[in-house]
């Protein structure tokens, strides 16, 4: 029986440079994404690296939609050796700016639908090879980030998720915490960019070397990945620096950045990153 890496937000920027570096490297793959145009996607892959390529749309904010999904998984009989939960959301913009649907949205993506594939998958997996589980954090996780305040909690909860995880299934498998900075995936997180200024553009990375990068350290069984020595020599610095100076320093930067965009949509958060 074919034993599968699934992947989640498999159509989006760093999702889809995930799928590639898997395919190049011969894995049969499960994919899943909101978009319905994902199986046209999988059957190029199939047929380009002669791989299996299995494509089931779903949208992982619904309870029912996830739940049907993995019921599927459980009665069709499939095994997984590994699992990346790149799926997320962010909406740039105040707290108070934000409405309720919004904050909503990136609670359920980013926080209940990454534990509950997760819960659903790791029982599913395959007994014969180490489950490999890699969780899409970022470097927002590591710092409290006024103007980003329920995206930066968020992947801050899946760290720490991450890390616990990781001890409890070292016996069958390792779980790897991808931190990444900002990567030119779609047009509003470059103009977001270009609004940051030189530190934005200098952190940020193509996805395809952030998921190869990625791909080699989890298969070493490695927790924490922040690519690029920037990133690194940042973090390394910030941890020295008292949580109440870095916040302060991240709002006076975000409200910078917000003042240079002239898009009003983009401002208010109209529009959801997949960063």
């Amino acid at each position: 029986m074919k034993s599968f890496l699934m992947i989640t937000g498999a159509t989006g920027g760093l999702g889809s440079a995930f799928v590639l570096e898997a395919a190049r490297r011969g894995y049969d793959l499960l994919l899943t994404d909101r978009a319905l145009e994902g199986a046209s996607f999988a059957g190029r892959l199939a047929e380009k690296f002669n791989i299996s390529v299995v494509y089931q749309p779903c949208d992982l904010a619904d309870d029912s939609a996830r739940e049907k999904l993995l019921a599927g998984f459980k009665a069709e009989g499939y095994r997984f050796w590994g699992l990346i939960n790149v799926a997320g959301l962010d909406n740039e913009g105040g707290f108070l700016e934000r409405n309720r649907a919004q904050i909503l949205k990136i609670l359920q993506i980013n926080i209940l639908a990454t534990m509950d594939v997760t819960h659903g998958i790791l029982p599913l997996r395959d007994p014969d090879q180490q489950f490999r589980l890699i969780n899409v954090c970022s470097m927002a996780s590591f710092y409290a980030m006024p103007f980003k305040a329920t995206y930066a909690a968020s992947k801050r909860f899946l760290l720490d998720f991450s890390r616990a995880l990781r001890e409890e299934i070292k016996t069958f498998g390792s779980v790897t915490a991808l931190c990444p900075s900002g990567m030119p995936t779609t047009v509003e997180c470059m103009r977001s960019m270009f609004a940051q200024g030189f530190w934005a553009l200098a952190t940020s990375m193509n996805p395809e070397d952030v998921a190869r990068i990625t791909m080699k350290a989890a298969l070493r069984g490695r927790f924490m990945v922040i690519p690029g020595w920037i990133n690194q020599w940042i973090h390394a610095i910030s941890s020295l620096v008292p949580q109440s100076i870095a916040t302060k320093y991240v709002a006076k930067r975000w409200s910078a950045a917000r003042a240079k965009l002239e898009d009003p949509l983009v401002i208010a958060g109209n529009n959801p990153l997949r960063c």
